[in-house]
């Protein structure tokens, strides 16, 4: 399988790693933790002027109508720019949701989502808390058997504490009798499990990018710090430590490539596709946040230190949409026990 991407991929990624860059510096990271939502309007609106808010959405609801091989990329800045907001599930999850549905709620917010006027989160029974319900316009809830689509006097949210400053977290409560019900039984069952798929694959497309960024932090840091008249990045142990962490990024790229593949061409082994990137990208990520911190020593533990917004970031993506090890035995499951379809490689597993 050739995961290469085209010229207009790798653009549309240099252009969101230049606007991330540009308006979303760990200054302004920080400065967003100080407001009483933690959001930038005017870093989303940004966001939806570059297409990022509206890439799965179809042409006829305002969007680019591309998939999640073209949406991997972006999402990978994101991660490294540790961009503050919902743009897993807003753009990756209820967009595509809501494209899958069709009908009058599609062609209601599908345009509002793609220009960035109107904002949506997902609850789902796999996430014990929703993702910045306090600045959602839609909430796309699976409760039960059914989906349903709940504006903002629709549902009650009580903020969560959590260790990442820029992830808000709430627990959501729906009013009873209030919102549409979108779909039912067996129809509902799939949505919600394309749902947390979508959601876990947008998870482990940042945790690269956090990975990358934390690796990239540490390298500068040991350039510049000396210890016995030398940069510490010349010592051999430092350089075998964020050498292991670089190949373990790089080798949870093609799982994550393979994943946005099989969601945009709705194979069969989606599910333990998208397992295995969510599995390695957060296994990545754990390693990266806890080699850098060895590499700064003290320092890294302070406030002060830039490191931390990377670091929590990466521990609470590794629990979004299932963890690591929910994923594992998924993957376990459809290997061994044939459960969910998997790809075998030409090989077979044996116990």
């Amino acid at each position: 399988m050739d995961f290469t991407f085209n010229e207009d991929q790798e653009m549309f990624r240099d252009s969101v790693r230049g606007l991330l860059d540009r308006e979303c510096s760990p200054e302004t990271v920080r400065s967003l933790w100080e407001t009483e939502s933690g959001r930038s309007a005017d870093l989303w609106a940004s966001l939806a002027e570059l297409g990022i808010l509206g890439m799965l959405a179809p042409e006829s609801g305002g969007g680019l109508d591309m998939n999640e091989v073209d949406m991997v990329l972006p999402l990978i800045e994101t991660g490294r720019a540790a961009l503050p907001g919902p743009v897993v599930e807003s753009a990756a999850i209820a967009t595509a949701t809501l494209r899958d549905l069709g009908g009058a709620i599609a062609e209601q917010w599908l345009p509002r989502l793609a220009t960035g006027e109107a904002i949506a989160t997902v609850g789902h029974p796999g996430n014990a808390f929703v993702a910045d319900a306090h600045v959602a316009d839609l909430l796309l809830l699976h409760d039960g058997d059914a989906l349903y689509a709940l504006t903002r006097d629709h549902f009650d949210c009580v903020h969560q504490p959590g260790n990442d400053p820029s992830r808000k977290l709430f627990r959501v409560d729906r009013k009873p009798g209030t919102g549409i019900t979108c779909a039912t039984g067996t129809r509902a069952g799939q949505l919600a499990a394309e749902a947390f798929d979508r959601g876990a694959f947008g998870c482990a497309a940042q945790l690269v990018g956090v990975a990358q960024q934390l690796v990239d932090i540490a390298v500068a840091y040991a350039q510049q710090r000396e210890q016995f008249g030398k940069p510490i990045g010349s010592f051999q142990a430092i350089k075998h430590m964020l050498a292991t962490v670089q190949v373990k990024t790089e080798f949870a790229k093609p799982l994550l490539y393979r994943a946005a593949n099989s969601l945009a061409e709705k194979r069969a082994t989606a599910s333990a596709d998208v397992s295995q990137a969510k599995a390695a990208c957060g296994e990545a990520a754990a390693a990266a946040a806890k080699t850098s911190l060895q590499v700064h020593g003290a320092i890294g533990y302070t406030w002060e230190c830039d490191l931390q917004i990377w670091m929590k970031r990466a521990w609470s993506l590794d629990l979004a949409w299932g963890s690591a090890a929910w994923h594992r035995a998924r993957v376990a499951d459809a290997v061994l026990d044939k459960t969910t379809p998997a790809e075998s490689f030409g090989f077979e597993a044996r116990v």
